[in-house]
């Protein structure tokens, strides 16, 4: 037993996941520390506008990736030991995001000084288009291809460290939630240019390689899981828009708290997705019985994890909105209750979306990724006036389900798994 302890500890991957593993922390802590003094003071309501500002920056940050973060992981990954095919992909990424950038400031100012929902609340919602420029600078997915975590963990501190830095020394008055997202961007484009310029010149990338035609190729190739992101970003963003245009802002706040709870676990999810991802599509790609093996050791050890840790949100979750500062306690407490089953769910329909994907199920993954979505956000719509937000989580939760049986479904019909 010593001996296999001794292996996994000094084993190479272990290393990594450590380093990963230490500044993907920064992501879970953030909200522990930010959300309570944000709610404390500028109130709950003032925090659901944020929410929203937040949940739409988010969302067109879909748009900048334009799929870089699983397609142009995956391809990085592959072709890690090829110099010119890697200038490629990453110049011919960046002209993509570039270009969409522009495209999608332009189009969001003209909404938000345009459209009475969002105009009242301009400055904010514009200040938080910042996020956007900090992610078309971001340079994660390539480091992620390339398995280098070490930079991919020195992005993470230095973000959340000038968000942090920025919320406890500039909010200090209720009308100051409207900066709130602001420093979120800031920190994203400080600490990602940073490892950008780092990137091109150890790499010696070029951007006299980039041609028209590429980039349009670039485009067309990757527009099918473009827009199944886009879908996907819905899900997990639209929520609290909803919420606040067909109920109040009071509501998306209560949601947020309660949400920003569970995203903790949420984000450790998608961002452990992110860790082991390329790793498993190398291992499907070239050995496919040891890639399985490798994605049921590291998922399998998470799903416990994630299982104990919302076994215990449930049992003291009273004590846990307590912390947040929110006036209704109870009503908050029984909605976590229902909410931790969400990153449970996650914990097994993430995993399974590794395997679709490593296994190039490209089309199944869109089509089947657009419906649900869909479903998902009328079930909200139709189910939030009777169950309020109680509402939100119930479809949530029965989409995931309904997804896991899909996903599950097609793996089945796979030979490599009857082998």
């Amino acid at each position: 037993m010593l001996k296999i302890f001794n292996k996994i500890l000094f084993h190479p991957q272990f290393h990594k996941l450590s380093i990963y593993g230490f500044g993907q922390l920064f992501n879970l802590v953030t909200p522990l520390l930010v959300v309570p003094y944000i709610v404390s003071v500028c109130g709950e309501e003032n925090f659901g506008k944020t929410a929203v500002g937040m949940a739409i920056a988010f969302f067109l940050i879909v748009f900048i990736d334009f799929g870089s973060d699983i397609i142009g992981v995956r391809e990085v990954s592959v072709n890690r030991d090829n110099p010119e095919v890697l200038n490629k992909i990453f110049t011919t990424t960046y002209a993509v995001k570039g270009i969409i950038l522009l495209i999608v400031l332009t189009f969001a100012s003209f909404i938000f000084f345009t459209f009475p929902f969002f105009k009242s609340e301009k400055i904010m919602f514009t200040l938080g288009l910042s996020v956007l420029i900090g992610q078309f600078l971001n340079p994660t997915w390539f480091l992620q291809g390339i398995e280098n975590v070490k930079w991919i963990t020195l992005v993470n501190i230095i973000s959340k460290g000038i968000y942090l830095l920025g919320i406890f020394f500039t909010i200090k008055k209720e009308t100051d939630y409207i900066y709130v997202n602001l420093w979120w961007g800031l920190g994203m484009i400080f600490s990602n240019f940073l490892i950008l310029i780092w990137i091109i010149k150890k790499h010696r990338f070029s951007f006299l390689m980039v041609n028209k035609e590429e980039v349009f190729k670039h485009i067309k190739n990757d527009f099918s899981m473009f827009s199944s992101q886009i879908f996907v970003s819905l899900q997990l963003y639209a929520p609290v828009v909803l919420i606040s245009y067909f109920g109040n802002n009071l509501m998306a706040g209560q949601y947020r708290i309660v949400e920003q709870i569970i995203v903790i676990f949420k984000t450790y999810i998608f961002l452990f997705f992110n860790y082991v991802f390329p790793r498993v599509c190398y291992l499907i790609e070239t050995d496919f019985k040891r890639g399985l093996k490798n994605w049921i050791i590291y998922n399998g050890f998470n799903f416990v994890f994630v299982l104990i840790s919302m076994a215990l949100f449930h049992l003291f979750s009273y004590e846990i909105v307590a912390y947040f500062n929110p006036t209704n306690r109870y009503v908050l407490s029984n909605l976590l209750e229902v909410a931790v089953f969400i990153p449970l769910i996650l914990a097994i329909s993430v995993p399974l979306k590794q395997l679709i994907l490593a296994l190039n199920y490209k089309k199944f993954y869109v089509r089947l990724t657009s419906i649900m979505v869909l479903i998902n956000l009328l079930a909200i719509v139709f189910l939030l006036p009777l169950f309020k937000v109680y509402g939100v989580f119930y479809s949530l939760i029965a989409t995931d389900l309904i997804v896991i049986i899909f996903y599950i479904y097609q793996l089945k019909k796979n030979n490599k798994f009857h082998d």
